[in-house]
């Protein structure tokens, strides 16, 4: 059975744990894979959540971004303990440059069937930009808007956990 990918993007320096512990758990019950960047942050600690489930019937998929164009060995840091498939690229730009065409941004929202978002910097707003840009369902964890910086205000916004999980099993493919 093919089981379908929830995209998780957020910092990749700040883990917020209480949403991404929330949120990895309970995917984990979903019978859904978890994509993300695969380093560190709010990617560790969601895929820590989410491996740590007994019995998931998903995966925690990394796609990994390269020093450079001509490297064969992901970054420092890449993948975290938990990721379980990692996807090794050619593609090193991050941040304020992962809308670009060398950014493996691009592979984490195509990828992924429905994303959500949790606070993060320029990295998480280009992710964001290119889920609008390829039409993938969005929504936005976040107590406040400016959580995400420069956060277009078309992007769904949700404080509430239980309107984030409605919301993915509504853009979730059907079985």
């Amino acid at each position: 059975m093919k089981l379908p990918i929830v995209g998780v993007m957020g910092s990749s320096e700040q883990r917020h744990p209480a949403r991404a512990w929330a949120l990895g758990t309970w995917l984990a019950t979903e019978g859904v894979h978890l994509l993300n960047g695969g380093g560190t942050g709010v990617m560790a600690a969601v895929s820590e959540a989410f491996a740590g489930v007994p019995g998931r019937s998903g995966l925690v998929i990394g796609v990994l971004p390269a020093p450079s164009p001509e490297a064969s060995d992901p970054r420092v840091g890449y993948p975290n303990p938990w990721v379980d498939i990692a996807i090794r690229t050619h593609l090193p730009l991050l941040g304020e440059r992962g809308s670009e065409p060398l950014s493996r941004n691009h592979i984490n929202i195509l990828s992924s069937d429905v994303i959500v978002a949790l606070p993060g910097g320029s990295g998480t707003l280009s992710e964001v930009q290119l889920a609008k840009r390829y039409g993938r369902p969005l929504i936005a964890w976040l107590e406040r808007r400016d959580e995400i910086p420069g956060l277009p205000d078309d992007v769904l916004v949700e404080a509430d956990f239980e309107k984030i999980k409605g919301f993915v099993r509504r853009a979730l493919p059907a079985a």
